[in-house]
């Protein structure tokens, strides 16, 4: 083992979905800026935000793949060509994510089904993918994008806080399971962070000032580079005997 931890990813290739823009256009560039090439999950493999020109300009490899999480017919073929393009498959971060609010009595069915398809059968689909990838090379890396709504109760996402309850367990799950293959599996579970999804809410002055005074320790909003951060350690060896962990990323809300 090395005497000093290694935060590197040279030579690394990394898929992360939902890339297009907050969280994951944040977790691609620091990935890409760390050393890895990006594969970029898309809803719309034409319209990546300039992620794909962003990563290039760092001097890595940047390959825009159409990845609709919602159909789980894009899935194992973008993994498969993620790795025919770059060769291997590394590292997955499970970004992508959808969050319709309502109060649990007035959940529309159809809210039901399409959050669950994305948050779960989504991410456990393209881990899945990824997973055979990486059981075959021996080593790789999943990294999910939990929150902190999987471990408190926030009103009106009662389904949304389901999900990522869910993958903090699956988790746990994939890292037993594929333990034995050099395969880590974590998650990462922000608070509130200044994204284009999270805009709306935090634009209203009422929200916004609970928010920050449920930020326990810190009393702020967080920033997209605060939890790339936490997935650029993950991802490397630095992180190496990390597994089957859900780390939060919340200014202290969940230790009140």
């Amino acid at each position: 083992m090395p005497v000093l931890p290694s935060f590197e990813l040279d030579d690394q290739v990394a898929l992360v979905t939902g890339a297009a823009r907050g969280l994951g256009r944040a977790i691609a560039l620091a990935l890409a800026a760390a050393g890895a090439d990006v594969a970029l999950g898309l809803r719309d493999a034409g319209a990546d935000g300039g992620v794909a020109a962003e990563i290039e300009a760092l001097g890595k490899r940047a390959l825009p793949l159409q990845m609709d999480l919602a159909v789980p017919g894009q899935i194992a073929p973008a993994v498969d060509a993620a790795v025919a393009g770059f060769g291997r498959l590394d590292i997955l971060v499970n970004n992508a994510g959808i969050a319709p609010q309502n109060r649990a009595e007035d959940v529309r069915e159809e809210d039901l089904d399409a959050t669950l398809a994305v948050n779960l059968k989504g991410t456990f689909l393209a881990s899945q993918a990824a997973g055979r990838v990486m059981i075959g090379q021996g080593s790789g890396r999943i990294i999910s994008i939990g929150s902190q709504a999987g471990a408190v109760a926030l009103p009106g996402e009662s389904v949304y806080c389901m999900t990522k309850a869910a993958i903090a367990h699956l988790t746990k799950c994939l890292a037993v399971e594929w333990g034995s293959h050099g395969i880590t599996v974590n998650a990462v579970a922000p608070t509130f962070i200044r994204t284009p999804g999270t805009e709306p809410a935090l634009s209203d002055p009422e929200f916004r000032a609970d928010v920050i005074e449920r930020v326990a320790a810190l009393h702020r909003i967080g920033e997209p580079v605060e939890v790339a951060g936490v997935v650029v350690f993950l991802a490397s060896p630095a992180a190496s005997l990390i597994t089957g962990e859900t780390i939060m990323v919340d200014g202290g809300w969940t230790a009140r």
